[in-house]
């Protein structure tokens, strides 16, 4: 017999949207810490497969967190609109995943399956992606050592340094190293 879980057509109304993505994203990450390591994968970072012992920093990232803005310079970024949805998890196993959806209405399909430029313009400031992640407190960056991405080409550079900064206990700013985009992250409750 086959264990599945069925999921509602509509997020029932007492259900922030965020909170209804923030369940089913929390469950898929759990579902791939419990799932052990792809064939491979230990030779893509060996730091993706080893527990780490967590500083203070570290410890305060864990959690699930949702997207406030972004922006590029202190301005909004395109590509992402003024309102996109995000939400990004650190679990203390030491998995991450992190996904951004732009503010824009949904790219429809004319077909059963989309188009080569249907896919495209869904994909369009859209990021998603899973791996392994350090802190490292000192420097104050915490990098996302990427295993998986929707991002063509993502293997040439899988990891991500940002830095961190902490706005109190449920607010964190993280940096790109080397631009000037700033992501601002709230803690789910």
């Amino acid at each position: 017999m086959k264990a599945y879980v069925r999921f509602p057509r509509r997020i029932p109304r007492h259900v922030s949207r965020v909170a209804f993505a923030g369940a089913l994203f929390g469950a898929a990450l759990m579902s791939a810490i419990a799932t052990p390591a792809p064939v491979g994968a230990q030779e893509a970072g060996k730091a993706a497969f080893q527990r780490p012992v967590w500083g203070e920093d570290a410890k305060k990232l864990f959690g699930s967190w949702r997207l406030v803005e972004t922006t590029s310079d202190g301005k909004v970024r395109p590509e992402r609109g003024a309102n996109p949805l995000g939400l990004i998890t650190y679990h203390e196993s030491g998995w991450m995943a992190a996904q951004i959806q732009p503010d824009r209405p949904p790219v429809g399909m004319a077909g059963a399956q989309p188009s080569g430029e249907e896919a495209k313009a869904a994909l369009h400031g859209y990021t998603a992606y899973f791996g392994s992640f350090t802190v490292d407190e000192a420097k104050k960056v915490v990098v996302h050592h990427r295993l998986g991405s929707v991002s063509p080409g993502w293997e040439k550079t899988p990891d991500y340094v940002r830095a961190y900064e902490f706005e109190g206990p449920d607010r964190v700013v993280l940096r790109p190293v080397g631009n000037k985009n700033a992501l601002v992250w709230e803690r789910l409750k």
